[in-house]
């Protein structure tokens, strides 16, 4: 789910920078501690569907050995589990894609079994064209409505900036996240990076190396011992020609004691034509 997306706004339109900052403004007013499932592993590289077209990604994640005790009473356990997302993409313009978590959905957890888990609406600001430019920006609003044993607050939301650099082959990129369950202030906003350098074999085939923070409230982060930091190795293959389908794998190798040990993760995406639909 930006830096990158403020500034495409301030370039093309003035009300709809305005909107933005209401956005922002809102979420960093009342803020609070978050414990996030995992649902979506992803760095986003400011990419959008191309305006009048949908598309859909399904991201499937596991854990075979993870956190053993619930991040709050009664939450679902990250050891054995197997959750994911149904996420829906519409490309409005060349600068903003509106999508849809629906559903979002553990299919199975030692402690629930399968499970409905609510669902996200997502709002993404981009620069137009990201990947034919060296510096890219943008920014993502993610608003969450989630069952009890996902979250410990049944609303939470998202701030996702985007930044990042195309120096062929190589890619850098970095999401500053904040979440906020909208209870508590500005400090309480939980910080949860994600960064990604990737090498680009051609133009179908990446490696990639990820990682993911998770470093608590801006006002005091937690004890080293229970952040949550995980080192990724990953593969991206774009292709039009086994069903049109684009594919990213990876294994994720928890740092810390507050992390999962080990996590698989598969994410397939297609567009999809929806011509009869363009505005």
């Amino acid at each position: 789910m930006r830096a990158e997306k403020i500034r495409r706004l301030i370039c093309r339109s003035r009300g709809t920078l305005s909107a933005v900052a209401l956005i922002l403004a809102g979420l960093l007013a009342v803020s609070s501690v978050s414990c996030a499932q995992t649902d979506e592993i992803q760095v986003y590289d400011a990419e959008i569907a191309p305006p009048g077209i949908f598309n859909l990604m399904v991201h499937s994640n596991f854990t075979p050995d993870g956190r053993r005790t619930p991040d709050f009473p009664d939450a679902i356990i990250a050891n054995h589990s197997v959750n994911g997302a149904a996420e829906w993409a519409y490309g409005v313009a060349p600068w903003f894609e509106q999508g849809l978590y629906l559903p979002v959905y553990s299919l199975y957890s030692t402690n629930h079994g399968p499970k409905i888990n609510g669902f996200k609406l997502r709002e993404l600001f981009v620069q137009p064209h990201a990947h034919d430019h060296t510096f890219f920006y943008g920014v993502n609003f993610e608003f969450s409505v989630n069952a009890n044993y996902w979250e410990d607050r049944r609303i939470t939301s998202e701030i996702r900036p985007i930044v990042g650099v195309h120096l062929h082959p190589w890619d850098f990129i970095y999401n500053p996240i904040v979440d906020t369950d909208y209870t508590g202030g500005f400090g309480n906003l939980q910080y949860n990076p994600a960064g990604r350098i990737a090498y680009n074999l051609n133009d179908r085939w990446a490696v990639a190396v990820e990682e993911y923070d998770g470093f608590g409230p801006l006002r005091h982060f937690v004890r080293a011992g229970q952040q949550f930091h995980e080192i990724w190795a990953v593969m991206d293959h774009s292709s039009s020609r086994f069903l049109g389908l684009d594919v990213e794998a990876g294994i994720g190798f928890g740092l810390t004691p507050g992390s999962d040990k080990i996590t698989l993760k598969l994410m397939l995406s297609r567009n999809l034509n929806a011509h009869r639909w363009r505005p």
